[in-house]
């Protein structure tokens, strides 16, 4: 329970970080599901014309964060965008982004735009 508490605050300050930074939170937690389930994008943020699909990882180090985000998990997570976007038409014409935060308890946070791409 200590993991997932400390999980969920770590997605907490990077959504702070993202406000403070001038991102807007369309939705946090998004479970992209059609027939066969997709990946949870941790939060969904929207900045200059570009929606961007974030994933937060928090480890004992930023090393191990960076590495935490394997190929399967970028592939649903891409998954769980197409169908976001579809669900939603008006970010049809914006950018697509898929950043990761990093994170360090107590207050180590790294943003990392264009972790992958489609």
């Amino acid at each position: 329970m200590k993991s997932y508490n400390s999980g969920k605050y770590a997605e907490l300050m990077a959504r702070i970080y993202f406000r403070i930074k001038g991102y807007r939170i369309l939705k946090k937690n998004h479970k992209g599901r059609l027939k066969m389930p997709a990946g949870e994008v941790d939060f969904i943020a929207t900045k200059n014309k570009t929606v961007i699909f974030v994933e937060v990882k928090k480890r004992q180090t930023i090393t191990k964060a960076r590495y935490a985000i394997k190929p399967t998990q970028q592939k649903r997570i891409i998954s769980a965008a197409k169908l976001f976007i579809k669900q939603n038409p008006r970010f049809q014409n914006y950018n697509i982004r898929f950043d990761a935060v990093l994170v360090k308890l107590p207050f180590k946070i790294i943003h990392i735009e264009n972790a992958w791409q489609e």
